[in-house]
This record gives structure tokens, C-alpha cells and sequence, in this order.
């Protein structure tokens, strides 16, 4: 299962816009497969997905990231794994194309769960990650989005009360949960967080336990949305190979795709 945000979604009324999203969540719903088809882990399918999501930039995370205050990205993102409950995130990251990729590497190559800022960016280059420069990020879509936050004076935090909590605010988060034939389950999520952000700002998207989870006595769950406010949503896959979501905005962008048989999409 993949997800590409939640709320209102108003530019998704436009049909061009719509089957961009279709599309684009279709196809990394049958590479997630073919990755599990190939004798894939489920952490290596959910990796696989959310770097896919993160490369498009029609979704609020890799080169898609919104624009924080000082015009510029950071990013959030982590992974888990449900055969031994390991997990890697990294926070207020830039200059990385694909940040699930960077948080698999705190997973698997440090001795610590999470890195942020600066030393994160350290930790990627030691890992030999290539660093993109900042025009990768400037979509027209983004720019235009923060010149109108800035005109509106509208700084959107997670505990505003007023432009933040409006229905029409989307939650740009993607995530990726999958289970493998061998019943292992892995989450991922990702995320740009909020326009015109404060520098510095993190939300729940790189939090274990709150952004994703994963364990194979269980299920695996990736998330999007404001959990304090209850506006949101999530997408689950259960020990036995249920899938199952819910969101409590007027949408959310996601889908599912089993051994065999079609993806099937969803706003």
C-alpha cells in the first residue's frame, strides 16, 4: 500500500491533475510488487516505493518538498523494519534527492535511530550519498506556493489554530508500507512538511510510532496528517496480509496492489 497525502485536495476536481496522481501511484503500486516478485524484502519494497514518490513532483516530499521561510527545503523521513523493529530517520534534511534512502542508512550503518540537520547531512556524506543542489528542488508549483503564503503573510505550524486548521490545508506526507511473501512487514514515510514552515520545524512524519510503524506480530502503518487535531489519515497492512485505511479529511491519496491481480487507487 502507498499513500500521497490527505485533506482536501482541490486541485484533484481537475482531471489532468487526477490522473497524474493515478498514474503515478499505480506505478509505484506494480514496481512495489515486482520488487516482492523478485524475491524483494518487504524493507526493500517500501524503500523502493517512497523513493519513487519522493522522485515525482506532484507529492510534498524529495524534489516535490514544499519551501520552508528562507525559500528553501527541509525534509523529513523515516523507515522501519518489523522483523526486529529497527528503524532510521533523519529530520530538517536538504540537498538529498531521496531522503527514505538516507533514513534506511541511519538504520542500517549507525548506532542511533535518528540524525537531523547538520549532522545528518555529515552522516550522508559519509555513507557517499550525492548531495543535489537547491534549483532541484524549485518546482513552480512550490515557488508559487510559498510566494502566496508570504503575501498572505500565513506561517503554517502544526499547533496554529486558524490558516493551519483549515479544511483546506493538504498534508503532504508519502508513505509506503508493504509485507513480503515471507509475512515480514516494513513502513516507510516521507515528507516536505508545511509551507512556509520555520526554519527548523519537524513534525510527526520522521517520529516512530507516530509517522509509521512497523512489527511482524502486528501490523505496519504509515501515516499523514495532524494527529493532534484528529484531521488525517492512515494506511495498514496486518500480520495476515489485511489491508485496510481510513482519513478523517475530505481525501487521501492512496492504493493497494496484491500478488496478483490490478492496483486499485483512491482519492
Amino acid at each position: 500500500m502507498v499513500h500521497g497525502g490527505a485533506g482536501a485536495l482541490d486541485n484533484v476536481r481537475d482531471d489532468k491533475t487526477a490522473v497524474r496522481y493515478l498514474e503515478s501511484i499505480r506505478r509505484v503500486l506494480e514496481h512495489g510488487r515486482e520488487v516482492l516478485e523478485l524475491g524483494g524484502s518487504a524493507l526493500q519494497a517500501v524503500e523502493a516505493c517512497a523513493s519513487l514518490l519522493e522522485d515525482d513532483p506532484v507529492f510534498n516530499a524529495g524534489c516535490g518538498s514544499v519551501l520552508n521561510e528562507n525559500g528553501k527545503v527541509e525534509m523529513d523521513a523515516a523507515i522501519m523494519d518489523g522483523r526486529d523493529l529497527s528503524a532510521g530517520a533523519v529530520a530538517a534534511i536538504d540537498n538529498i534527492a531521496n531522503p527514505i534512502q538516507l533514513a534506511r542508512f541511519v538504520m542500517t550503518e549507525s548506532e542511533h535511530v535518528m540524525l537531523i540537520a547538520e549532522g545528518a547531512m555529515r552522516f550522508a556524506d559519509h555513507c557517499g550519498m550525492e548531495r543535489v543542489p537547491e534549483d532541484y528542488f524549485y518546482t513552480p508549483d512550490r515557488v508559487e506556493q510559498l510566494r502566496q503564503a508570504r503575501l498572505r503573510h500565513k506561517i503554517m505550524l502544526d499547533h496554529d489554530d486558524t490558516e493551519a486548521d483549515s479544511e483546506d490545508q493538504k498534508y503532504g506526507t508519502i508513505g509506503a508500507i508493504a509485507r513480503d511473501p515471507q509475512g515480514n512487514l516494513a513502513a516507510a514515510t516521507s515528507t516536505g512538511g508545511i509551507v512556509n514552515k520555520r526554519m527548523g520545524r519537524v513534525g510527526d512524519s520522521p517520529i516512530i510510532g507516530a509517522g509509521l510503524y512497523a512489527d511482524n506480530d502486528s501490523c505496519a502503518v504509515s501515516s499523514t496528517g495532524r494527529k493532534v487535531r484528529g484531521r488525517g489519515g492512515v494506511i495498514v497492512i496486518d500480520r495476515d496480509g489485511t489491508c485496510a485505511s481510513g482519513f478523517t479529511t475530505k481525501k487521501m491519496i492512496h492504493g493497494w496492489i496484491e500478488h496478483g491481480g490490478d492496483a486499485v487507487v483512491r482519492f
